[in-house]
């Protein structure tokens, strides 16, 4: 959907994940193999996934200061079900949150939120305004206040449709 470049660092697999479900298509990477393999998923762990990504979304939304798109588990119960650990390089000694078993999505997509929590990019994940979009995308904008995940496709809409309800009220 979006032109824009993938998120930094972990972020990508947030984004990647949000966005395997196409909301104006009805498309949705998990049922196909190639969805699942690309974000190393078994069949069996898809309805987990799925809970995961529109809690992502909820969340990724609230970013953009939108409300939910429906009733979702909230995100920090998904993620407080994910084990992580401190790793500490031996080389330098600096720290991080990674996940404790690098498997299960949910402890990737944890570790991914911790990473941003700590390098201060998590808000600038967000999910696209359009109600038949909601893509997520990372917003680089210099006040971080994006709205669209594409300017030229939701953005455009957005400001036709803003024109055309003017332009009926004013004859």
């Amino acid at each position: 959907m979006s032109e824009r470049s993938p998120a930094p660092g972990g972020l990508a697999l947030v984004e990647s994940l949000v966005n395997t479900l196409d909301i104006e298509s009805g498309a949705d990477a998990l049922d196909t193999a190639d969805g699942r393999t690309a974000l190393a998923l078994t069949p069996e762990e898809v309805p987990a996934a799925r809970e995961l990504r529109e809690a992502l979304r909820a969340a990724l939304l609230a970013h953009a200061g939108h409300p939910p798109h429906r009733t979702v588990t909230p995100l920090g119960d998904l993620l407080a079900a994910a084990p992580l650990l401190v790793a500490v390089d031996a080389r330098d000694g600096s720290a991080r949150l990674a996940a404790a078993d690098t498997g299960p999505l949910l402890s990737r997509v944890a570790a991914a939120v911790a990473e941003a929590l700590v390098a201060g990019t998590w808000q600038r994940l967000k999910a696209c305004e359009a109600t038949t979009c909601h893509w997520a995308y990372y917003d680089r904008s210099p006040a971080g206040r994006g709205r669209w995940c594409s300017m030229q496709v939701c953005g455009a809409r957005a400001k036709m449709r803003r024109y055309r309800a003017r332009d009926v009220k004013e004859t």
